[in-house]
């Protein structure tokens, strides 16, 4: 049985993030006061993975700060830094020297909420080769923002053909940014083309370069929910949904200090968070270090920081 290794995208600039992106770079935006990449990192040790590689770029030391190099008792992170974000292919091309592995890859502006990663792995051990995508139906305009897969007759899963954000949607299977590769793929990597749409070398192409080479790419559902983090909006949608999830009504870390005439409801407050004052604060999401001084009244939908607050009541249209 061969080992697997993990890999997290994580250099992206997050432009349509600010103002957040400009002092925490996504892959450790807070989602229910655990950075996002630490969910990744949670799925690959449950999965048996033991070394993980991290491209960073975009402030990337506050990655390596946040997370450290051995985040979990016998994982080891090791992290390679992209000069120039030219797409998912381009970044991951950046670790063919470093990766001898099988590897489990995650896009790390994804929150996912798996049923279990394990199911995967056993299937991609079967076929022995190729990849396994992660899959989920989902409505046409989520498969427009992401990639489609279509499957061949065969009824084993099979992939004939992925298209990147097609306009023109044939079925409802979305791929989610989450994958299983073995080492052909940094070959089809180096054979995919920069692309005229976005000028960027992407990923797709390159699993349809496997697929036409011939090699098994199939198909597994196990992820439940999927949140690409690109808005403030997207932010709070996710920390809203995931403390739904933990069925608690407010979370607040045990080193934030609340002052008793403030009211909470659904909040999530992160740790040496101050808030004072009095008031009602409803759905809001606190990040660590924030201090917030209520005038009475209330606030909605807000993502605070220690430099900014953002009204997130209304949809941002990317």
């Amino acid at each position: 049985m061969r080992e697997l290794v993990g890999v997290i995208l994580a250099g992206g600039r997050g432009t349509r993030m600010e103002p957040f992106s400009r002092r925490y770079p996504k892959p450790i935006l807070p989602v229910c006061n655990r950075p996002l990449m630490d969910y990744h990192l949670e799925a690959m040790y449950q999965g048996g993975i033991r070394e993980v590689f991290v491209v960073i770029g975009h402030l990337g030391y506050e990655i390596a700060r946040t997370i450290g190099t051995s985040p979990q008792a016998g994982m080891k992170i090791n992290y390679v830094e992209q000069s120039q974000t030219l797409g998912i292919a381009h970044a991951l091309g950046q670790l063919q020297s470093y990766v001898k592995h099988p590897f489990m890859l995650f896009l790390g502006d994804i929150f996912f909420r798996t049923n279990g990663l394990l199911a995967m792995i056993e299937r991609f051990r079967r076929q022995d080769s190729g990849s396994v995508l992660v899959v989920k139906e989902d409505l046409p305009e989520a498969i427009q923002k992401n990639f489609a897969v279509l499957l061949d007759a065969s009824g084993n899963g099979l992939v004939r053909r992925v298209i990147e954000k097609p306009r023109y949607v044939q079925n409802r299977l979305k791929g989610c940014g989450l994958y299983l590769f073995d080492l052909p793929i940094f070959d089809a990597v180096r054979r995919t083309p920069r692309t005229a749409m976005r000028d960027e070398y992407e990923i797709t192409d390159a699993i349809q370069i496997l697929i036409d080479d011939g090699e098994p790419v199939t198909v597994a559902a196990v992820v439940d929910e999927d949140i690409n983090l690109t808005t403030p909006f997207d932010l709070h949608s996710c920390n809203m949904a995931e403390l739904a999830e933990l069925g608690v009504d407010n979370l607040i870390h045990e080193d934030a200090v609340v002052h008793p005439e403030v009211a909470l409801s659904n909040c999530i407050v992160g740790p040496r968070a101050r808030i004072t004052g009095t008031g009602r604060m409803k759905r809001c999401v606190v990040f660590a270090e924030t201090k917030v001084d209520l005038q009475g009244g209330t606030l909605r939908n807000y993502v605070m920081t220690p430099d900014t607050a953002v009204d997130c009541s209304q949809r941002i249209v990317s």
